[in-house]
């Protein structure tokens, strides 16, 4: 029982890992910029990790039948990627990607472009990922691995944690500026963008990262939020220029 929970640790954060990588290598490709993917500040992406875990409970036994392999290996991942944006978006009051520009698609949640892909990561996880991984833990000791997976999961909790807390403080603000919109302030602009202002003023710990990896995310929103902290950077600027120049 301990060696699977060691060793199923570790496939989960090294998957986790390799998703990262996966998805800031194909956002590379398209904007020609490298963005801190996924909802962690670590570089890990759990779903991939919770989809290679499930993709070898499920389908290891069909080895030798590739086609049952892609084609459970596109419901299940599709299955975990529609749950996942449905639980985040109903924790956090936002929705984390949108594919409803992408031809069949359900609910923007998952399309079959994607699918398809994450049906070709099926094939690749069992054929040659999982090989892989035999041999990289037959390379030391159990002992080595425990530890290892120890160290992981103290990093990668205490990372959630944090994650957690940013998202959930970002959620609030959501609220608060969805609640000023319906009061009657919003019809006067100046009054409403002051109780605006002072309503998410103190937020100091705005996710940029947030926005970058997660562009669906509502923009009118952060916006109006972003707005603000561009106009105090701006402010802050102006002012230490004004006495550079009265200093010389």
């Amino acid at each position: 029982m301990q060696e699977i929970l060691v060793y199923g640790s570790l496939i989960f954060y090294f998957s986790s890992f390799i998703g990262y990588l996966l998805e800031v290598f194909w956002c590379y490709l398209g904007s020609r910029k490298f963005v801190n993917r996924g909802f962690l500040c670590g570089p890990v992406i759990p779903i991939y990790g919770f989809g290679a875990l499930l993709i070898l409970f499920c389908l290891l036994r069909y080895y030798e039948d590739p086609v049952v392999v892609f084609v459970f290996g596109v419901i299940i991942t599709s299955a975990l990627e529609y749950f996942t944006s449905f639980l985040l978006e109903k924790i956090f009051h936002n929705k984390w990607w949108d594919y409803s520009s992408r031809k069949y698609n359900i609910n923007g949640r998952i399309c079959l472009q994607n699918s398809f892909a994450f049906g070709i990561l099926s094939l690749l996880i069992i054929y040659a990922v999982t090989p892989g991984f035999y041999f990289l833990f037959s390379l030391f000791s159990f002992g080595f691995w425990r530890v290892l997976a120890i160290i992981f999961t103290v990093i990668f909790v205490l990372d959630v944690i944090y994650s957690v807390i940013i998202a959930y403080n970002l959620r609030n603000r959501i609220i608060i500026v969805e609640e000023l919109k319906n009061e009657k302030i919003a019809k006067i602009p100046v009054i409403f963008e002051k109780r605006l202002k002072e309503s998410i003023e103190g937020f100091k710990a705005f996710p940029n990262r947030l926005l970058k990896a997660f562009p669906d995310l509502d923009n009118n929103v952060f916006e109006m939020m972003k707005k603000w902290r561009e106009e105090a950077k701006e402010k802050s600027r102006e002012l230490k220029r004004k006495r550079k120049e009265k200093d010389n």
